[in-house]
């Protein structure tokens, strides 16, 4: 059976869904100013995996990630841009769509956006006015009153005194208590017309937490069965949603919590906020394109160029990892990834799995391993684990069922789907360069040497030539072309029939 670590009740508990077979999964999604970061990677990579396994284990499941396009952030890159909202907002909607093609995330069910559920957050704030769990203060704001609802905190494991000292909002004179928070902010005559609705409290837009409890009640229903998000969101967000929900509606907003780990940087959470993010187009985008960083319908389009190899790594870097742990970024771990996914690959490559669908044998060892592993709170790295195993048994076989079965539990990650040779043929920027020693005055010392970036013609080309000088026995510049080939990070491999595959180490 499958076991969920639920954030709230701190423990790993049996998952039973409200409705047997059917799975209602929300996951809190992207405020579409700015373009996604290594952390919005892994918890895109993440969830995918989760509703993988999920639609794999059987059940129906109804995915919905919402895109919260109204925020004070997103005002103000419309401001600094001269741009309508509208704009911005689709611009990034675009490029968060590119990112996830590229790392293979499946699209959610439903991608709500929040200015469609405006009307759903303002029945929600009546409801919270009318008992007594929201107020209408004197600067126009609407605010939810935390001392009134007395299971705040049960998500952050803290108490209101405690929350009161660490809190992470803004003191303001019209609220009743510091950590009251907006359900429904007033309109500012400076701010666009466009980012604004009229509602029973004036002209204003919605608070940020009150946008997921509407458009989850509104496509999943209550309960849900699993929440999920960023590590970031267990405070203040979720818990402001358990209190606004609960207290509008009653009984439990979510049967199970999950929040992924954090992607740290030198000990730090990456993040906007602290200036230490890379995006995901930064790492595994053409360079040239990737280090474009324009505005909305300025400089560049939404799409770039990926690279398919450094695109799968990244997701490999992360599954190979289990959600919840911290994960530490830094080029030589990318590098490790890469290798890693290489050795994959190089299976599949030495023994071709069949082609066509392959039903998984799960009574086979490395099956069973794999699906234990993501039966316990969807253990991605101990289903990797598995993989391994099994690539080791491919090698020492050469059985295409085995290599058949390979790619197919594979695929419940979301990896090892591309053509190897194909995969091969692609450059990647991570992996280890060449070493030689050399003596200088009777030290020994390491020169690191960058291989040679060849395009993929101009390596058929001197694959050509080799071919020629060995029809002609010029075996000295055969050898000679397959150095230079090597040097350049290109390894050849003699096929019987004078056939030569080649791959980029």
């Amino acid at each position: 059976m499958l076991q969920i670590y639920d954030s709230l009740s701190r423990s790993k508990r049996p998952f039973r869904p409200v409705q047997p077979g059917k799975v209602g999964l929300y996951v809190c999604g992207m405020t579409v100013y700015d373009y996604c970061h290594l952390g919005h990677a892994r918890m895109l990579v993440s969830f995918d995996v989760v509703q993988r396994w999920l639609r794999a284990s059987g059940y129906q499941v109804q995915y919905v990630r919402n895109i919260t396009d109204i925020d004070d952030k997103i005002i103000r890159r419309a401001v600094e841009t001269n741009r309508r909202l509208g704009e911005v907002t689709s611009y990034y909607i675009d490029a968060m769509h590119a990112d996830e093609r590229a790392l293979s995330v499946q699209s959610p069910d439903h991608q709500p956006c929040a200015t469609e559920y405006v009307g759903d957050m303002l029945d929600i704030i009546g409801k919270l006015e009318q008992k007594g769990l929201a107020y209408h203060a004197v600067d126009g704001d609407v605010n939810f009153s935390v001392r009134e609802f007395p299971e705040y905190g049960k998500l952050s494991g803290k108490s209101l005194d405690d929350l009161r000292a660490g809190e992470r909002v803004a003191v303001a004179s019209s609220k009743r208590d510091p950590l009251d928070f907006v359900l429904w902010k007033s309109a500012k005559e400076h701010e666009p017309a466009d980012t604004r609705w009229d509602s029973p409290y004036g002209w204003g837009r919605p608070g940020w937490h009150i946008e997921c409890s509407a458009m989850s009640k509104a496509l999943l229903g209550l309960p849900l069965d699993i929440h999920g998000g960023g590590p970031d969101l267990k405070f203040p967000h979720h818990e402001n949603e358990i209190a606004q929900t609960e207290g509008a509606f009653g009984g439990t907003l979510a049967n199970n919590w999950m929040h992924c780990g954090p992607l740290m940087v030198d000990a730090e959470k990456m993040s906007k906020s602290l200036g230490n993010f890379r995006t995901i187009r930064q790492t595994i985008g053409v360079l040239d394109q990737a280090s474009q960083q324009g505005q909305p319908g300025v400089t560049e389009s939404a799409e770039y160029e990926v690279n398919p190899r450094e695109a799968e790594m990244l997701r490999f870097f992360i599954v190979r990892n289990h959600y919840r742990s911290a994960q530490n970024y830094a080029p030589d771990n990318l590098i490790d990834a890469q290798l890693s996914l290489d050795r994959l690959y190089q299976t599949l490559q030495n023994c071709p799995p069949s082609s066509g669908s392959v039903e998984i044998d799960w009574k086979s060892p490395q099956a069973t391993a794999f699906r234990e592993a993501m039966n316990d709170d969807f253990n991605s790295a101990g289903a990797v684990a598995a993989l391994f195993e099994l690539a080791s048994e491919v090698n020492r076989s050469k059985s295409t069922a085995l290599s058949s079965q390979l790619k197919a539990l594979a695929e419940l990650l979301g990896i090892l789907q591309k053509d190897p040779a194909l995969y091969f043929k692609s450059p990647t920027r991570y992996t280890r360069r060449a070493t030689q020693r050399t003596s200088e005055e009777g030290a020994s010392s390491e020169v690191t040497t960058a291989a040679a970036a060849l395009s993929e013609s101009e390596i058929e080309a001197l694959i050509a030539a080799r071919a020629a000088a060995k029809v002609a026995k010029n075996f000295a510049e055969a050898d000679q072309i397959r150095a230079t080939l090597k040097n350049a990070g290109v390894e050849l491999d003699d096929k019987p029939g004078g056939l030569t595959q080649w791959r980029r180490a």
